[in-house]
């Protein structure tokens, strides 16, 4: 079985072999049994009076094996013959039977959370932690800690009461005990300033403690708790305190050195007295991995003051000789980083950078003359006395950024430097193959010359620019940005010098980059994954809730592989999905139409069909766009399918006092990339009248990045009236294909196939199922196509399946009892996150139709 063969087929004779009193043969006999339970549920019940008898054994060794071994059959039919023993063990006179019942019972309530809360079992737990042994203790905790993750409702708070008897625990437990009380203790708030010092009191020993889990768990509970404290002697202790552990951690292994790197990263930005005198530590060493190396130069510029800026000046230096070429350009970025964070130390820093030009290192000057624009920025009129030595290296550039900053240099210092038209002109030779940033720079500085020195080389330059960025190229912000300049050279050369030349907002230090709240809450979770990938846990853990149980599949028992997932999961809902809200841009003169077309992307000659599908009837549209907010103009709008096609069905209401004409309507970049096909075609609007339109819309043309949403931003214009942005939704169900439906055989094969975590689940609680046939048409209609259904007690269990464009499938199973309210909806398919823009488009859809 270890080296990989099947020897499941010897199930029987193995269970057999589970009577002995060999406790190496028993441990083996429940060894296979975990293994294979799963794939022989049936048989794997035929272990349970054994586990049941072994339970009861006067051998405590045997008794916490046997309910360990219940915990780790994660088989729904063994899951209700567990809960008696467990009960025994929970309450057993042995510590060590008692301590692996507490971690059976969040084993089992990953499996069926309503057992356990029905079976009081989580009180049991509670009870634990008042236990007289503090290993119990630590593992009742790390069981709380485990549930309250993976439940919505408040299971585990600490108290004071349960305060006294963690810290009690926290000196006797194991290293990992320890962990598990100093993680849940990081949660409590205390009362006043006295208990936070008293608190943070009986941790502190646990700084030095040799394992880095401890210390580092030990560092989040006083950072939390050093929140509520006042007195400042008491802070300055706690900072001094905890120094000397956190340098210590700095001479474990590579590995655990760029973990107590990323966690140190956080811990100054939030107190950086704790290592203000330790920066020495930080200084890299030969032989020192590249990602430990990278870690300590962001701590080092975060620790960088005018007391020690000349050290890490000449640290920086001689890394910037070194041989790796992505430390060398952190390095002169990180000199680059100091000069702007330290005013007194900026002059100390450009000698630097120039010293390092005079190496005429390739990359080292690219990276010198990209942190100098910085500079520049930061301290503008003090260190142009430079650009001379800069425009020496202006052949070996070869670097999007390197030349986009020299650039940016020349245009913005064009009147000090003699010779700029020639200089931008070496650059203008290659314009159209330059990447789009050296481009943009180039139109930028140009117009920048021909501001300030309007003589005949500009404006032959400035010809050549604008013809090349607007007619030569198929890059929309080039041109949408050269057609701007244009036009304000051509109407208003002063609006133009008040626009391109206007005095530029001072850039700060952003070596603390991370948003306060962000950082509170990374600092919350310090010594786990969230502090390492310096993202709060949500945006890489998908939260699994756990829901009720289904019963045993009768159609689909045959080798079902825990048929059609007996849990399921339910990941919360995103947060990144705006509220639909409609606002009103700032009223601006319309610009000319050819330039219109341009910016909006309305120049396409696209038609729309002449056979457009009629008016939809049905439920009203959605108010996108309510009169109150447009100035009298309503708008109306929702996806929709007709015959194959995505069409966006639009109503437009003019309540206003003037007539409307001249619609346009654009579509921001979207989870789906939909976009319109062609014009919006709305004839001039009398005040009072309204009309009606089908858009077709074309998908994957204007694809968003990050998470999927629902969310489709649109703006619509006219003529008489400013730009209107508002919001509405993607509704899934109406991108599903026809050609959707699944066979039987070829459904379950694909259920199968899909792992769990692809499973999604959600329960819609306002929603009653009053006849199965008219809820199978209504969802026929939308092309989710009905597979098979069964019988479950009194539910009606339905298999449906529909498929996205790009043939990703949705495998579907409603449960409901026909009359009564609430529907159970479980999805599994290769994309999870499309699971929950089905069940939003899924409850929308039924609520319209279905009694609520």
């Amino acid at each position: 079985m270890t080296v990989g063969k099947d020897v499941s087929s010897l199930f029987t004779d193995v269970v057999n072999c589970m009577q002995t009193e060999n406790l190496e043969l028993k441990k083996l006999v429940y060894l296979y049994l975990i293994n294979y339970a799963k794939s022989q549920p049936d048989l794997a019940i035929l272990a349970v009076n054994t586990f049941v008898k072994d339970s009861q054994d006067p051998n405590p060794l045997i008794r916490a094996l046997a309910v360990r071994t219940m915990g780790c059959i994660r088989v729904d039919k063994i899951t209700e013959y567990l809960c008696d023993p467990l009960q025994k063990c929970l309450k057993d006179d042995d510590p060590y039977v008692r301590k692996t019942a507490a971690i059976c019972v969040a084993k089992l309530y990953d499996i069926n959370a309503e057992l356990v809360e029905d079976r009081g079992f989580l009180d049991a737990l509670k009870d634990l932690i008042s236990d007289n042994n503090p290993m119990v203790v630590a593992n009742a905790v790390a069981a709380l800690a485990e549930i309250q993750e993976n439940s919505t409702k408040p299971i585990f708070e600490v108290n004071s009461a349960t305060l006294t008897k963690l810290l009690t625990a926290l000196n006797e437990c194991t290293e990992w005990g320890q962990v598990f009380i100093l993680d849940a203790l990081s949660m409590y708030k205390a009362a006043d300033p006295r208990e936070a010092e008293n608190i943070v009191e009986r941790v502190s020993p646990r700084l030095q403690h040799a394992n880095c889990a401890v210390v580092l768990s030990a560092v989040k509970m006083i950072l939390q708790q050093m929140e509520l404290i006042t007195s400042t002697d008491v802070i300055r202790n706690l900072c001094k305190k905890m120094a000397p552990p956190l340098v210590t951690l700095l001479s474990a292994e590579p590995e655990i050195q760029y973990v107590a790197l990323r966690n140190i990263n956080l811990i100054v930005q939030k107190r950086p007295t704790i290592l203000a005198h330790e920066i020495k530590v930080f200084f890299c060493k030969y032989n020192d991995p590249i990602y430990v190396k990278m870690e300590k130069l962001e701590v080092m510029i975060k620790l960088a003051s005018d007391r020690n800026i000349d050290q890490v000046l000449l640290e920086f230096k001689e890394y910037a000789t070194e041989v790796d070429v992505d430390f060398v350009r952190k390095a002169v970025r990180a000199i680059g980083r100091c000069a702007i964070k330290l005013e007194r130390a900026a002059e100390r820093c450009i000698s630097v950078l120039l010293e390092l030009i005079k190496i005429k290192v390739n990359y080292v000057v690219q990276e010198a003359i990209i942190v100098i624009k910085d500079i520049f920025r930061r301290y503008p009129n003090t260190y142009e006395s430079i650009i001379a030595t800069l425009c020496e290296s202006l052949d070996t550039l070869d670097e999007p950024e390197a030349k986009a900053s020299m650039i940016w240099i020349i245009g913005e210092y064009a009147e000090r430097i003699d010779n700029a038209d020639e200089l931008l002109e070496s650059f203008l030779e290659n314009f159209p193959e330059e990447p789009p940033q050296v481009q943009l720079q180039l139109l930028t500085a140009t117009v920048k010359l021909f501001l300030k020195k309007p003589t005949e080389g500009p404006q032959q330059m400035i010809q050549v620019v604008l013809n090349n960025a607007t007619v030569e190229t198929d890059n929309p912000d080039l041109r949408d940005r050269a057609y701007i300049y244009w036009r304000l050279l051509s109407t208003d050369p002063e609006a133009a010098k008040d626009v391109v030349l206007a005095e530029k907002p001072v850039i700060s230090d952003d070596s603390n980059q991370l948003d306060p709240s962000l950082l509170d809450e990374l600092l919350a979770n310090i010594a786990t994954l969230s502090s390492v990938y310096h993202k709060p846990p949500e945006a890489f853990v998908t939260r699994l809730k756990t829901t009720v149980q289904k019963t045993e599949d009768e159609d689909y028992a045959e080798g079902s592989e825990a048929g059609f997932s007996e849990t399921s999961a339910h990941p919360a809902d995103p947060a990144g999905s705006p509220p639909v809200t409609a606002r009103q841009a700032a009223p601006a003169p319309a610009p000319p139409p050819d330039l219109l077309g341009d910016l909006m992307g309305l120049d396409n000659a696209a038609i729309v069909p002449s056979d457009q599908p009629e008016t939809p009837t049905g439920p009203p549209l959605p108010v996108l766009l309510p009169a109150s907010t447009g100035q009298g103009l309503q708008i109306s709008a929702q996806l929709t399918r007709r015959d194959g096609q995505v069409f966006y069905s639009m109503l437009f209401e003019n309540n206003s006092q003037i007539l409307l004409d001249g619609f346009m309507i654009q579509f921001n970049k979207n989870t789906f990339g939909l976009a319109a096909a062609g014009p919006l075609q709305i004839p001039p609007l009398q005040p009072g009248t309204s009309a009606r339109t089908m858009l077709p819309m074309v998908l994957f043309q204007n694809m968003s990045a990050g998470p999927s949403s629902s969310l489709l931003q649109i703006a619509v214009k006219n003529n008489q009236q400013p730009v209107w942005y508002f919001n509405g939704k993607i509704l899934l169900h109406a991108l599903f294909m026809e050609d959707g439906k699944m066979e039987r055989g070829n459904f379950l094969e694909t259920w199968r196939s899909l792992p769990d975590s692809n499973e999604v689940q959600k329960e819609f609680q306002g929603i009653t199922i009053t006849s199965v046939e008219s809820t199978l048409d209504l969802l026929s209609g939308s092309n989710m196509f009905f597979i098979a259904k069964r019988k479950n007690g009194k539910q009606d269990v339905l298999y449906l399946s529909a498929k996205l464009p790009r043939g990703v499938p949705l495998l579907i199973e409603l449960t409901a009892v026909v009359g009564h309210q609430g529907l159970k909806c479980a999805v599994k398919t290769p994309s999870p996150e499309m699971a929950l823009l089905f069940f939003e488009a899924l409850e929308l859809l039924l609520l319209l139709h279905l009694k609520p």
